[in-house]
């Protein structure tokens, strides 16, 4: 334990999504943390596709990181180098370190503030809400969710789901995929797999845009989302010290203790690691939660011995379809409807993450 009156270690995180904000909120009071982040709020990502829906619900997803992370430095901006002992920003400052964290997950360009974050979730919805004619282009979790909700809410439009893939959400397995295609298709979302469509290549038919896929079928929308992948947050890693860090697709390659391999003072957490699991929100969580654990203990002097290992997760996944339901994969079942959805489709676990981080859930 560290001793009274002890100067505290100087712990730089990178990233404030789901992973860094939990990892800065646990040991702001553990270490001097400095807090690297090119938003002022954290948000709760899979709530997105709600908001999109109903704006207000942004109100509680969408937290700026000081009503979390009260006892540390905020740096507003982007973390583009790292040396042996300092971090560099897009600002140019040179933030000095004894222990690091990168938790960058993936890049998706997004307003700086919270209220333009709100603002933006209010001009998809009003999108939403003036269309007869809804295009979603992705059938992975984001797509699919999307459709979920737009069909509960908004019964009265025309959603059409182009997929490439063979299967929705190919990330979980086929039987979850083929009740997910049969939930919307009984809530009139068209769904057309194994085709792409330009969406820069269309003609106008009174004030709606019509598309054409690569099979020759046409779609009529009058509006548009784009749910495919985002990139890794790590293209800026190929010109620091952790450039041979690196695997194939873009991952930083981390030990058992979530540490970067081959470093002792930098560890790694969330989607950006090449943790064989499936990459979800309360996987990046417990991400958090072991590396907050091991850096405890190497501050306070602890033996390397002691760390703790992280186990992958299971192939539990569960992918919300509106309101009331829900896809789940459970390693030994495969279930949709109702039970499903009570568990993760009504709050989206919002109330649950705003309690970890020490804020009331509503």
């Amino acid at each position: 334990m560290e001793e009274m009156g002890a100067e505290k270690r100087r712990l730089v995180v990178i990233g404030g999504g789901i992973a860094g904000s939990m990892l800065a909120k646990s040991l702001q009071f553990h270490a001097d943390v400095t807090f690297i982040d090119p938003k002022e709020y954290f948000e709760i990502t899979w709530a997105n596709l709600r908001t999109m829906v109903e704006p207000s619900f942004g109100e509680r997803s969408v937290i700026n990181h000081r009503d979390y992370f009260t006892n540390g430095c905020i740096v507003t901006s982007t973390a583009i180098g790292i040396t042996e002992t300092e971090v560099l920003t897009a600002d140019d400052r040179s933030i000095p370190y004894d222990y690091l964290v990168i938790a960058t997950g993936h890049s998706d360009p997004v307003p700086k503030t919270r209220m333009e974050r709100l603002m933006e979730y209010q001009a998809e919805n009003e999108k939403i809400k003036s269309a007869q004619y809804v295009l979603i282009v992705g059938g992975g979790p984001t797509g699919v969710e999307l459709a979920g909700e737009i069909s509960f809410d908004f019964p009265e439009k025309h959603v059409t789901l182009v997929h490439s893939g063979s299967r929705l959400l190919e990330f979980i397995g086929p039987k979850a995929s083929a009740k997910t295609l049969q939930w919307l298709t009984s809530k009139r979302v068209e769904v057309k797999l194994e085709q792409r469509v330009d969406l820069n290549s269309f003609t106008d038919s009174n004030g709606s845009k019509i598309y054409h896929t690569t099979a020759g079928e046409s779609i009529k929308a009058d509006c548009h989302f784009l749910c495919t992948g985002k990139p890794l947050g790590s293209e800026w890693l190929k010109g620091t010290i952790l450039k041979n860090n690196l695997d194939g697709q873009g991952r930083l390659m981390v030990d058992e203790y979530l540490r970067v391999k081959g470093r002792k003072n930098i560890f790694a957490i969330g989607d950006i690691t090449d943790v064989p699991e499936i990459k979800q929100g309360y996987l990046a969580q417990k991400h958090a939660l072991v590396a907050a654990e091991n850096l405890k203990l190497l501050m306070a002097g602890g033996k390397e011995r002691k760390m703790s290992t992280y186990k992958p997760g299971s192939s539990t996944a569960i992918v919300s379809l509106g309101r009331r339901d829900a896809v789940a994969q459970f390693p030994y079942t495969t279930l949709i409807g109702f039970f499903p959805g009570m568990i993760k489709s009504r709050d989206l676990f919002v109330g649950k993450t705003r309690k970890e981080r020490g804020l009331q859930p509503r």
